[in-house]
């Protein structure tokens, strides 16, 4: 069983911290970035104070990450005095707080983009995501190789086979947009042909096409198998409500 945590020393909040999950999308406030899922959150109920579990008493330091390997990075609250707009070289997003700046000043990362993990499977299907920092194909959201114009493009999770890729600041955005719009559902039962629709139109719009033959409905599978562990991997408990689209998966093609 979970006990309460130390309070937080790094942004002086006296309230101890407790385990939990979000049922909806939160601001982190810590990093000042979007939540979902496990956070820590203050027990009073007059307090709204909410954390990623990442930026609940962030080490000091981190090593080096796989994709900046020549940095060592130091947490800050903020950025350094006189070092002007700072970005994540993950998500490719503005930091406005809690963040971890390389010993070189040349890259930053949010603490929650920090401990994405590298790669990963599901034990029943032999497709493997990996997050890489360059790709072949397009994301499946934007339709674009590159996430911006800028110098700092993110990183992506991409399928095994290199078909299907899909940026990590572009994956937040839709994730948004499902929920403010009603597309998730966290009763499964309520998740109705049209909300399933919808859902996945926003998530890949040039991915999903109703079609009664079986290659289109292996198509469709293989792309939801991606989604699910995409999802998994930056929302955590959220890999559930991705779940619920393999399992009515056949209704939205039955009518």
């Amino acid at each position: 069983m979970p006990t309460l945590s130390k309070p937080n020393h790094f942004d002086g909040h006296q309230h101890e911290l407790k385990p939990a999950k979000s049922e909806a999308p939160f601001s982190c406030d810590g990093c000042k970035e979007l939540g979902f899922g496990p956070c820590y959150r203050c027990p009073n109920m007059d307090c709204d104070y909410i954390v990623h579990t990442e930026c609940h008493i962030p080490l000091p330091t981190l090593s080096s990450h796989q994709f900046f390997k020549k940095c060592n990075f130091k947490f800050h609250k903020e950025s350094p005095t006189g070092s002007g707009t700072r970005i994540c070289d993950v998500c490719a997003s503005d930091i406005h707080g809690f963040s971890y700046q390389c010993s070189r000043g040349e890259h930053d990362l949010h603490p929650h983009c920090a401990n994405l993990p590298l790669s990963f499977s599901l034990p029943d299907s032999d497709m493997k995501i990996n997050l890489c920092d360059k790709i072949k194909s397009r994301c499946l959201k934007c339709q674009s190789k590159k996430r911006s114009s800028g110098k700092v493009q993110g990183l992506s999770y991409v399928s095994s086979d290199g078909k299907l890729c899909y940026h990590v600041a572009c994956l937040n955005e839709a994730h948004v947009e499902n929920w403010r719009n009603g597309h998730l559902k966290l009763d499964p039962n309520a998740n109705g042909e049209s909300s399933i629709s919808l859902e996945l139109q926003n998530l890949a719009p040039n991915q999903v096409a109703r079609s009664q033959s079986s290659k289109a409905m292996k198509r469709l599978k293989w792309f939801i198998t991606f989604l699910k562990l995409v999802v998994h991997a930056i929302f955590g408990d959220y890999f559930s409500l991705l779940f619920t689209l393999g399992s009515t998966l056949d209704q939205l093609f039955q009518n």
